[in-house]
């Protein structure tokens, strides 16, 4: 078996391109010039042993998420993971990552999983010092239970999110719509999809003044990959949780952070 210690463990299905695109940036945030430089990553993809998130965080769902995500970061440590991210926001509301974590923990588990929303406020803290007011766009389950809004608060941070309107004809419809939606067109975002994401940019800096964006749920790089709109840093959550992930097997493998401003 390859040594437990330089094994980065993906739990991706929640949803299955965004667990892609994680992989990729694991990939992408690596010193490495050749296949053996680049480490070694288990990625798991089983999309039916986890139910929406978002729709057990609103109750409209009674489908529990957790007993499946931790099946899923219980397979990843049998196959050698020590270290393991989940490539999704809302799996990361204190609600559902606390109870994870508990779970795993009482069951004997040692495996290290990376809270996605604290490392995220430790990156602006670190990168945008001067930042204070974070516009988050991400699903109605993160936006309902604050789960940026707690973690960020710890750091100094206020997390702003869209008025209600906004967040639902434009961020939710944006990822979830059946007929236009990310998650139905994962692989080519459609137009709507992305013009209605960069509305919603928009109004959190025009009208919200909000001095940093986070893209906040793992759909929303699928369609927008700047990282500067509106005079403003767009933070893609999904290469935050990478560079945790990289750093937290092999920190000298870390490339030097790009912010792009």
């Amino acid at each position: 078996m390859v040594e437990q210690s330089r094994i980065v463990g993906i739990v991706g299905g929640v949803g299955p391109y965004a667990g892609l695109d994680l992989t990729r940036k694991v990939l992408d945030q690596t010193r490495a010039s050749t296949d053996q430089d680049h480490l070694n990553v288990v990625v798991l993809s089983w999309p039916r042993e986890v139910p929406d998130r978002s729709a057990f965080l609103l109750g409209k769902s009674t489908a529990d998420p957790v007993p499946g995500l931790v099946r899923c970061v219980r397979a990843l440590e049998s196959l050698g993971a020590a270290v393991a991210g989940i490539a999704c926001n809302t799996a990361h509301s204190p609600r559902l990552f606390d109870r994870l974590i508990s779970a795993l923990r009482s069951g004997g588990s040692n495996i290290v999983v990376i809270n996605m929303i604290e490392e995220v406020a430790r990156f602006i803290r670190v990168h945008y010092p001067d930042v204070r007011r974070v516009g988050v766009l991400a699903t109605d389950g993160t936006v309902s239970s604050d789960a940026y809004g707690v973690v960020m608060g710890v750091e100094g941070l206020s997390a702003v999110y869209p008025d209600p309107q906004v967040q639902r004809d434009l961020v939710h419809a944006a990822i979830y719509d059946q007929n236009y939606g990310i998650k139905a067109f994962s692989a080519h975002v459609t137009g709507r999809a992305r013009a209605d994401v960069l509305e919603a940019a928009r109004h959190m800096v025009i009208e919200k003044g909000v001095e940093a964006l986070v893209l906040a749920c793992t759909e929303l790089p699928l369609a927008v990959s700047e990282r500067v709109l509106h005079g403003r840093p767009v933070i893609d959550a999904t290469v935050v949780l990478a560079r945790a992930l990289v750093a937290g097997v092999e920190p000298d493998k870390l490339k030097p952070i790009d912010t792009g401003v």
